[in-house]
């Protein structure tokens, strides 16, 4: 984190219900390096269909950073091979690298959860009558906490002092990945596998109609990679994919595009 955009944050703060009764679920983004408090907006649910505009909305005025880190609820992480999920897998076709934390270690993202108790103190205590009021109270706090306070860890300086937008813009068209020349590369089908020797070999339906690399480790053994994720290591023998026991596996990071 040693520029603005090397590592965003980003998490949900405990859902609550404003006057009206119905619920608010805050997601917060935040860079790293600066603090600077990116979005804090209201949503329905944690559904994928709600977080996803708000991402893009932030990548086309904000630009991409390198690193997304999330700890490994929905939308951010699924029990998929890899822990993918819909809105991962966009970030990695994009660029951008999704990175988890370890499960039940929130202090992994330590600054995004002293945020989010001055942002639940100042903001949900009393909650606002519906999710129109609650998300003005929530531009006010990120126009305070962005521009009016400053922040030890910045030598009292503001946020929005030692800011400036990434200068990775968000492509038109999400790119292919890239594999390296030696890796076979298969289509991971509508029914969530690839060809494979004449065989069918199970990936997972949070790929389909993604691209998958494969890097031979030992005869008859291959490592699966999306992107700059390993997912596991197929062997041929058995045609199946042993995914690490469902955790994150960056063994290696292969090139990521655009630039």
């Amino acid at each position: 984190m040693d520029e603005p955009n090397s590592i965003w944050t980003a998490d949900f703060k405990g859902q609550f219900r404003t006057r009206d009764r119905q619920y608010c679920y805050p997601l917060t983004v935040v860079d790293g390096f600066s603090r600077y408090l990116l979005a804090c907006q209201g949503l329905r649910s944690t559904a994928v269909h709600l977080s996803k505009p708000v991402f893009k909305r932030l990548f086309e005025e904000y630009g991409l950073p390198r690193i997304i880190r999330t700890d490994n609820g929905v939308p951010f992480a699924t029990t998929a091979l890899g822990r993918l999920s819909e809105l991962s897998v966009w970030w990695i076709r994009l660029g951008i690298y999704p990175e988890l934390i370890e499960p039940a270690h929130p202090e992994q993202n330590g600054r995004h959860e002293r945020m989010h108790k001055t942002l639940k103190a100042e903001t949900t205590r009393p909650p606002r009558g519906n999710l129109g009021a609650q998300q003005a109270r929530f531009n006010e706090f990120r126009k305070e906490f962005n521009e009016e306070r400053p922040h030890e860890g910045l030598g009292q300086e503001t946020p929005s002092s030692a800011y400036h937008p990434s200068p990775r813009k968000l492509p038109r068209e999400l790119p292919r990945i890239e594999y390296p020349g030696h890796f076979p590369v298969r289509l991971v089908s509508r029914n969530n596998g690839i060809r494979w020797k004449c065989n069918w070999v199970c990936v997972t339906q949070t790929l389909g109609g993604e691209y998958v690399g494969l890097e031979e480790v030992d005869d008859g053994l291959w490592d699966v990679y999306f992107g700059p994720i390993k997912l596991g290591r197929m062997d041929e023998r058995k045609l199946r994919i042993e995914d690490h026991k469902g955790r994150w596996v960056r063994h290696k990071v292969l090139p990521m595009s655009p630039e």
